[in-house]
């Protein structure tokens, strides 16, 4: 018999410490949840030294116990495919480790920089984009010999007054505790010309017993802060995710969702629309769907972009606006937004395009060199 959620009293359940006391980090503790294929077994043992892997127990209690296709799993449990090294792969395609300006700070836009806080994970992504910060064993970005503390990192935007956006990640902010988590963020607050003061966490999708009422409230004393999740699938938007998210809410926090497209996970328009739906019905906005990054030990997720551009094509005009995510490719020049373009032109003639490939003339709203 495995183990479920039904097999913990409530309040244990609900401890997200008794979760983070009790992480799964080993092939035999995984088998208590589910059955593992042999095919699994050999990925544990595999990547075995060079890339970490972790569950929580609730995140582990959303997995089909024997079907290895359940999107918890893939993103989960290591896969043989994560050992090998395409040529075209990076560990940093994203460019953070070129924009890396102190210990933590990436600078790639004029006005806004990401302070990585943590390089730990309640659940490590089989497709994380900072793979080799968070799941390299030998792996860092932080530079030999930097300062430990946070006073270079709070310098830097000090002395940058174009920076009034500040993005917390890492790893995860959240596997901070309280008191180190409200330092770094009233230190932020103190800078006159930080405005937005962004976290970017998983901890609803994999512990959202973490979001707690005391954790909220220290948030809403430094205002406006913010909250980007990562939800992948419909199986993730539990009501206990639910309930993290309404949380945020009621403390003033807005919550919103950058999913990743995954190769048998979530390359569906179907599997897409439900997700999306079910995020709007929390009340947490489809922000970004970004195309999957081209990680060295993640390319068996990617799919063509043109799959991206299809699933968002079967989305746009079908379902509400605010649910529908801008779809794009995260590379060191920045993100780009890769959707098909509903403005056309045809023999110099300008038209827009509508989700029913219907077509009208877009004279009227431009101002073209019109052909004689």
């Amino acid at each position: 018999m495995f183990l479920d959620r039904s097999q913990f009293p409530d309040h244990q359940w609900a401890d997200w410490r008794f979760h983070m006391t009790n992480l799964i980090r080993s092939r035999d503790a995984l088998s208590r949840w589910v059955r593992l294929t042999p095919a699994e077994e050999d990925a544990i043992d595999a990547v075995n030294g060079t890339y970490l892997w972790m569950a929580t127990p609730y995140y582990a209690s959303l997995m089909d116990k024997y079907d290895d296709a359940c999107p918890i799993r893939r993103q989960t449990i290591p896969h043989l495919d994560e050992m090998r090294r395409p040529v075209t792969s990076h560990v940093d395609p994203v460019g953070d480790m070129l924009n890396l300006k102190t210990r933590r700070i990436v600078h790639k836009y004029p006005n806004r920089v990401v302070m990585l806080v943590s390089d730990t994970c309640p659940v490590y992504c089989r497709h994380c984009t900072r793979k080799f910060h968070t799941t390299d064993v030998s792996g860092t970005y932080y530079k030999d010999g930097d300062q430990k503390g946070y006073e270079a990192d709070f310098d830097y935007i000090r002395r940058n007054s174009m920076i009034d956006d500040v993005l917390l990640t890492g790893g995860d902010p959240l596997t901070l505790t309280d008191n180190k988590l409200e330092h770094i963020v009233s230190e932020l607050r103190k800078i006159p010309h930080v405005n937005i003061i962004r976290i970017g966490s998983r901890y609803p999708v994999f512990l959202p017993q973490r979001i707690t009422p005391e954790f909220c409230a220290l948030l809403e004393k430094y205002h406006p802060v913010w909250l980007s999740t990562h939800f992948n699938h419909p199986v993730e938007v539990t009501e206990e995710a639910a309930e993290a998210c309404d949380r945020l809410l009621r403390h003033g926090i807005p919550v919103q969702n950058q999913t990743v497209l995954l190769k048998g996970i979530n390359d569906d328009a179907e599997v897409m629309r439900q997700l999306f739906k079910k995020l709007v019905g929390i009340r947490v906005r489809p922000y970004y769907l970004y195309h999957c990054d081209n990680v060295t030990g993640v390319s068996h997720f990617a799919t063509s972009v043109e799959t991206g551009a299809a699933i968002m094509e079967s989305l746009t005009g079908f379902e509400t606006g605010f649910s529908v995510p801008t779809y794009v490719l995260t590379t060191k020049i920045g993100k780009i937004p890769i959707q098909r373009s509903y403005f056309e032109s045809v023999d110099g003639w300008p038209y827009v395009r509508n989700y029913k490939h219907e077509v009208e003339d877009a004279v009227p709203y431009i101002s073209p060199t019109i052909p004689t």
